[in-house]
């Protein structure tokens, strides 16, 4: 079969195409045929080996799929072949195989997946889908104005309209440009702000009456952060997560006073401590519920071929890219 690799670490044209054995499934695990495979921006950071965990070489990315079973190792009774399904490997602490045509996987991070839903559509409530869901349940919205950076892309978009669905007062979208911030307001955004304005922490301020954010949800990096502390409201929370979110993070004295003083609260996030193959099911569950009823909006974004892959990665880099990425075997 065909699968994406990479030998060396570097830009995205490191990434090849290479023929290697397809996989059998083991018992306990079924074979699925790919028919999207997500791509994420932790991938082009483990490909530049700037990641916090540097992986073997070579090496094959991926960590969501969706597609159709092929075949079922022994003790595989839940599942038939044809089945559609969507594969969290991430789950089963796997961090790598997704950019393939076959995926062999453990049967208990396979969800069934309803015919209403796309394959690529799959791929975007996985990873993306998840963190919003358990972003918001660690720290919910209810009542408050909420600031939300990078709102047009995979994470984003949904953390905007499952504020709205939570009950958030406000919820303010924070972009790269005004087209973003604009399509952030079509989600449900009571405000968009284009955070390459110099002023926008002053239109952040005007947005919530003077009162600054509640809640901030950031995963922007450089200064955005130690701006994004200054904006609290007393008793404000920002919450940081994503690869980017701590790069330059140096907050100044008089922005930790001011977080004593103001009951203010930084808060950390990872999703994987949160999820467990027990509770997958009911949790994408709920995510394809959402999307099927029109409670949740996901925005179309490109799809590539699979040797494409490096295509996609600059893509990805460029930032000028909205909704989900994925590579179409």
């Amino acid at each position: 079969m065909k699968a994406i690799q990479y030998s060396r670490f570097g830009g995205p044209d490191v990434l090849e195409i290479v023929e290697i054995a397809a996989p059998s499934p083991r018992p306990g695990e079924v074979l699925i045929r790919v028919g999207a495979v997500g791509i994420n921006f932790f991938e082009v950071m483990m490909r530049q080996d700037r990641y916090a965990v540097t992986p073997p070489l070579p090496f094959i990315p991926g960590v969501e799929i969706a597609g159709t079973i092929a075949a079922l190792g022994d003790g595989v009774t839940s599942f038939s072949v044809g089945d559609r399904v969507a594969a969290a490997l991430y789950v089963a602490g796997v961090q790598s195989g997704g950019y393939a045509e076959q995926v062999a996987v453990r049967a208990d991070v396979v969800v069934r997946l309803p015919d209403e839903i796309s394959f690529a559509a799959a791929t975007a409530l996985q990873v993306q889908g998840l963190t919003a869901l358990h972003l918001l349940r660690s720290h919910p919205a209810t009542g408050k104005n909420v600031l939300i950076s990078a709102a047009a892309g995979g994470v984003g978009s949904l953390l905007v309209q499952l504020s709205k669905r939570g009950g958030a007062k406000r919820v303010i979208a924070m972009a790269s440009s005004a087209e973003k911030s604009a399509l952030a307001r079509e989600l449900g955004a009571d405000a968009g702000i284009d955070y390459t304005q110099a002023d926008w922490p002053e239109q952040v301020r005007a947005a919530t009456d003077g009162a600054g954010p509640d809640l901030i949800f950031d995963t922007s990096g450089g200064d955005i952060p130690a701006q994004c502390l200054a904006l609290l409201a007393p008793f404000g929370r920002l919450v940081l997560y994503g690869p980017l979110s701590l790069s330059d993070f140096r907050p100044e004295t008089e922005s930790l006073k001011a977080l004593i003083f103001g009951n203010r609260t930084i808060a950390g996030f990872s999703l994987l401590p949160h999820l467990a193959p027990e509770r997958l099911a009911g949790e994408l569950g709920e995510l394809f519920g959402l999307a099927i009823s029109g409670g949740l909006k996901l925005l179309p974004g490109a799809s590539f071929p699979l040797a494409q892959a490096s295509a996609a990665h600059t893509a990805l880099e460029s930032r000028r890219t909205a909704g989900k990425l994925v590579l179409a075997p």
